[in-house]
């Protein structure tokens, strides 16, 4: 079977945060993402989700992810499983490869502090863009 080329497959960046975010919270150790604002260099405000995605001039994409930590676990340990569950899922659902993972640790959380709803963590609908 031949395969043959009928158009363009197109990913929406927000389609590859969410799949970043959502990898990146079902690592054992990672509390939540941290939530801030940035302005990027066209003077537009993102307010993210703690994942930052970069598309470089070659067509690379690097991921910067803010996150808190649980109390009592090996950051590196944690940081390196980050980047391997982000990794391996956007290439699994997306195929893109991700040239950088940068893991930014905001903070450690008490132990007992209650881990935040997943539901929560993009909670606004995609489809009204």
């Amino acid at each position: 079977m031949e395969n043959e080329m009928i158009g363009e497959i197109v990913i929406s960046p927000r389609v590859l945060e969410v799949i970043t975010g959502v990898a990146t919270t079902k690592v054992e150790g990672v509390h939540s993402l941290h939530n801030k604002t940035v302005t990027d260099s066209l003077s537009k405000v993102a307010h993210g989700r703690g994942v930052y995605l970069k598309t470089e001039e070659d067509g690379t994409v690097s991921a910067d992810i803010y996150v808190y930590l649980q109390y009592g676990i090996n950051v590196p340990a944690v940081s390196m499983g980050i980047q391997r569950a982000v990794k391996t899922a956007v290439y699994d659902m997306a195929e893109v490869n991700l040239s950088e993972v940068n893991i930014h640790v905001v903070g450690i959380v008490p132990e007992k502090t209650p881990k935040p709803d997943m539901k929560n963590l993009f909670d606004e609908d995609f489809l009204d863009d």
